[in-house]
């Protein structure tokens, strides 16, 4: 599965909700460092169907990122049986990203 993009309205019940752990990708479109991390994240999500990855853009949804605090981006957030269980900030390698889902996805 492709990344989905999501927003206020399907938050609840893409990410609290899921029977999944969900990766979130706090972003905006002039954030260099979001774009870089993009395509190991459209990778992440195509070769792992075990979660999901969504993309939440703060700068149309900016409710989102006030919620949960977001001050830098990229912001990845993981969430487990709808709570945040992980943060990782900042641009990363795929392998550091994959690690970081693995060490916090494991049973």
């Amino acid at each position: 599965m492709a990344t989905k993009t999501i927003d206020s309205s399907n938050f609840q019940s893409d990410v609290l909700q899921s029977a999944k752990p969900v990766v979130v990708d706090f972003w905006a479109e002039w954030c260099g460092p979001c774009k870089m991390i993009a395509p190991s994240l459209e990778e992440i999500a195509a070769e792992n169907q075990a979660i999901d990855v969504v993309k939440v853009n703060i700068d149309e949804n900016p409710d989102l990122a006030a919620q949960f605090g977001v001050r830098s981006i990229p912001t990845l957030m993981l969430f487990k049986n709808g709570e945040q269980a992980s943060v990782q900030v900042g641009a990363a390698p795929k392998s550091k990203l994959l690690a970081w889902i693995n060490s916090n996805t494991a049973a």
